[in-house]
C-alpha cells in the first residue's frame, strides 16, 4: 500500500543544470535517522523514502512540472507494492533560487517477504526541459529463510516447547499432558489470478504401529490474494497430549493441499513421550 505525502511547494528560477535526484535516503521512521547498511527492516514494516530535486527548469509562464515515478522491488526484482506516479506542478518565483523540492513517500512492506536486499527505484522527468533523472536506493530486509521449491513442499518443520518459543526443540520429546507445538512453512504452491493462494493442510497423529489416534483433515486454510505474490505460507499447530497416552514414539502427519496448482504433499515427523 502506498501513501503519498505532500510535496513542498516553493519557488526556483530557471536552472542551467541537468535534472538530478539528490540526498535520496530511507528511514525507519518519518523524519528519523537515515538507514545505513546495517539497518534491517522486517516484513510488514514501513519504509520511509525521501529525496530532493535539483536542476529542473521553469517554463516561460513561471511554472515547474516534474513527473515522479517510484517502484520498490524484492531481491528477485519482483514489484513489492503498486507503482506510484505523481506530478509536482506549481508556479514559482525568482526569489528562492536555492529551493530543492522534496519528495516523501512511505512504503509498507508486505507481511510475508524474503530476506535480502530490496531496491527502490525513483525516476523523475522534467516536463519543461524533458530532462530525466533516476536513483536506486537499496535497503535490507531481515526475514525467515525459506528455500523456494518447484513443487508443493513443507520447509523448516520444527517442534517447540511453547507457542512463541524462538528456538525449536533439539529433541522432539514431551511428557503426557504437555502441549505440543509445531511450525513450518509451505512453499512451491501456484498463484492464481491476482496472485491468489489457496492452500490448506490437515494433521494426524499415529502410534508407532500406525494406528490413528487423532485426525483433523482441514486444520487450517489460507485463501487470499495480494498484489505481491506470497513466496510461502507459514503454518502452525498445537496439540494437547493426553495424560493417559502411553510412553513411546508417535508420528505427526501433515497433509498439505494446493487447490490452485492441484498439488498435494505429505510430511511425517516423529516425536516421543517419555
Amino acid at each position: 500500500m502506498w501513501r503519498f505525502l505532500a510535496l513542498a511547494v516553493l519557488a526556483l528560477p530557471l536552472s542551467a543544470a541537468s535534472l538530478a535526484i539528490v540526498n535520496a535516503a530511507v528511514h525507519e521512521s518519518e523524519g528519523g535517522p537515515v538507514a545505513n547498511s546495517s539497518t534491517q527492516f522486517v516484513a510488514g514494516e514501513t519504509v520511509y523514502l525521501d529525496f530532493q530535486l535539483t536542476g529542473y527548469h521553469v517554463s516561460p509562464d513561471q511554472k515547474i512540472k516534474l513527473s515522479v515515478h517510484i517502484d520498490a522491488f524484492d531481491p528477485k526484482g519482483v514489484l513489492v507494492v503498486e507503482s506510484i506516479d505523481t506530478v509536482l506542478d506549481t508556479v514559482v518565483s525568482p526569489q528562492d533560487k536555492d529551493w530543492k523540492p522534496k519528495v516523501r513517500q512511505s512504503i509498507v512492506l508486505p507481511p510475508i517477504v524474503p530476506a535480502g536486499e530490496f531496491h527502490i527505484k525513483a525516476a523523475v522527468e522534467d516536463d519543461v526541459s524533458h530532462d530525466k533523472a533516476a536513483a536506486d536506493i537499496a535497503f535490507h530486509v531481515n526475514a525467515p529463510q525459506v528455500e523456494a521449491s518447484p513443487e508443493l513442499t513443507l520447509r523448516n518443520f520444527n517442534f517447540y516447547r511453547g507457542e512463541d518459543d524462538p528456538a525449536p526443540l533439539p529433541l522432539a520429546a514431551y511428557r503426557p499432558g504437555d502441549a505440543l507445538f509445531a511450525r513450518f512453512d509451505i512453499t512451491g504452491f501456484r498463484h492464481g489470478d491476482r496472485n491468489t493462494v489457496n492452500v490448506s493442510y490437515g494433521v494426524s497423529v499415529l502410534t508407532a504401529a500406525g494406528k490413528v489416534l487423532y485426525t483433523q483433515p482441514e486444520a487450517a486454510v489460507e485463501n487470499s490474494f495480494s498484489f505481491y505474490p506470497k513466496p510461502y505460507v507459514p503454518g502452525a499447530m498445537n496439540l494437547s497430549l493426553q495424560k493417559n497416552m502411553p510412553l513411546g514414539e508417535y508420528t505427526l502427519v501433515v497433509n498439505a493441499r494446493d487447490l490452485v496448482g492441484k498439488q498435494t504433499c505429505e510430511v511425517k515427523k516423529t516425536f516421543r513421550l517419555e
